[in-house]
């Protein structure tokens, strides 16, 4: 599925109907380039889920957790991770224990630790700029098509 998001009001709209069919223990993975809007989609994700602190990019923390309305938010960021030894940092983070426990992971640059992360993503959510505001978004997953 592929959505044009032509201004930042649409991308909040995006995320929360994104954060209306997450689950506990679901893994969102969220790619696209540098500047795309993955932080920007989670802040609007995790409104939606309930999450009322101020929703900051964990860059350089790697992890910040939420208290959302059904579940804990984990919001990673594995930039910094890329690599060989991304599966052994992943697991370093405990991210899959925390997704086994019920935490929603929303996982910026996971494409490549889906198996670390626990396997396959509910959504997985690629970004592109196609404008100043504009971003496409394509979405794949076991809960694309509820969107």
């Amino acid at each position: 599925m592929t959505r044009t998001l032509r201004t930042r009001r649409e991308t909040q709209q995006f995320g929360a109907a994104i954060g209306r069919v997450l689950a506990p223990g679901d893994l969102v993975v969220l790619s696209g380039d540098l500047g795309a809007g993955k932080t920007f989609l989670v802040r609007a994700i995790a409104r939606a889920l309930g999450v009322r602190a101020t929703v900051t990019s964990p860059t350089f923390t790697l992890v910040h957790e939420y208290p959302a309305g059904r579940a804990t938010l984990v919001h990673a960021d594995l930039y910094r991770l890329r690599g060989g030894a991304l599966h052994v940092e992943v697991a370093r983070l405990g991210l899959r224990e925390r997704r086994a426990e019920g935490a929603i992971l929303l996982v910026e640059w996971g494409e490549d630790a889906v198996d670390a992360l626990g396997g396959a993503p509910a959504l997985a959510v690629v970004l592109a700029i196609a404008g100043e505001h504009e971003r496409v978004a394509t979405v794949s997953g076991a809960r694309a098509d509820r969107l």
